[in-house]
């Protein structure tokens, strides 16, 4: 069993890729392009107050020099194609970081389920804020129940969202109202649970705020590997199980099996930030907790959810 988790695991990327740099755009003026590096900021570091952060004045401002083509989107909207590398480049010289533009693919599921205007109401929200932060994800209605009416954990829910090719679900418990109507949203991640109150637009909102670097970090630096041994895995579950976890985190890349023995399993982990930029994604994880580990080398316990 062990051989073969050695030899038969091939090298893994987490999330799906966004189209960070390609804007919806109103025309080619120095004020619709200005307009739209906004959009690309947010989209590109994640937080909201890039569209308006001070240290992105002359990026906004020079946004014509930025400019690698033009293009029609899939409903054959106009668009506007910065060059990425270029925008990246002076995002992290401004002091601040970049989100990977291969973010989790995030289910959304509405509980109880809506009507079909209402869902169809609620899908426009969602996608639309979703495509303003960068975060793909899909409305689907999802049974959140066993067969015999018990909730699902989480680990059950990961998996259903799995199933269906998500890497983490969203969920959004409350009236079958309007955009407005406050809901209580529930996150599932591999790396985390977290809840919070608010309409729709504040589903998607709060789930970027979660997945997104801390700006101005190590996180902004290159990518670095780093081994990780995680403790207290002693199954094929849970060695799938944290693998998995791992790669879902943000800022890594790649999480490949490096040894495994009776209770511990571990990773040749390639990251944002290499140890430093992993410990800080890990920070608030209740499934892996540090126990000990410095430079290069650091050593987790997994603790499974129900």
């Amino acid at each position: 069993m062990l051989a073969c988790l050695l030899c038969g695991t091939p090298p893994c990327e987490a999330g799906r890729p966004v189209r960070v740099y390609e804007v919806d755009t109103e025309g080619q003026t120095p004020a619709a392009l200005q307009e739209a590096m906004r959009q690309a900021l947010v989209r590109a570091t994640g937080r909201r107050e890039s569209a308006d952060d001070p240290a992105f004045a002359s990026l906004i401002g020079d946004a014509p020099r930025y400019v690698k083509s033009y293009s029609t989107g899939p409903r054959g909207e106009p668009q506007v194609v910065f060059d990425a590398a270029a925008v990246e480049r002076a995002i992290g010289t401004a002091g601040r970081s970049v989100w990977e533009r291969e973010r989790p693919f995030t289910l959304v599921v509405l509980d109880p389920p809506r009507t079909r205007t209402n869902e169809d109401a609620a899908r426009t929200e969602l996608e639309r804020v979703a495509a303003e932060r960068g975060l793909p994800i899909s409305l689907i209605p999802l049974p959140l129940t066993d067969s015999a009416g018990n909730a699902l954990g989480a680990d059950a829910l990961l998996q259903a969202a799995q199933r269906f090719g998500g890497d983490q679900i969203l969920i959004g418990r409350g009236a079958d109202a309007g955009p407005d109507t406050p809901l209580q949203w529930t996150l599932y991640t591999h790396a985390m649970t977290t809840s919070w109150s608010g309409p729709l637009a504040s589903g998607i909102d709060h789930t970027v705020d979660a997945l997104v670097p801390r700006p101005a970090t190590s996180l902004a630096d290159a990518d670095a590997r780093t081994r990780v041994q995680v403790q207290g895995v002693n199954s094929l579950l849970g060695y799938a199980s944290v693998e998995r976890l791992l790669q879902s985190t943000p800022g890594v890349r790649h999480a490949n099996i490096a040894a495994v023995d009776a209770n511990s399993v571990t990773f040749d982990v390639t990251a944002r930030g290499g140890a430093a930029g992993l410990g800080q994604a890990l920070a608030g994880s209740a499934r892996l907790v540090r126990v000990s580990g410095t430079g290069e080398s650091m050593v987790y316990r997994y603790q499974p959810q129900g």
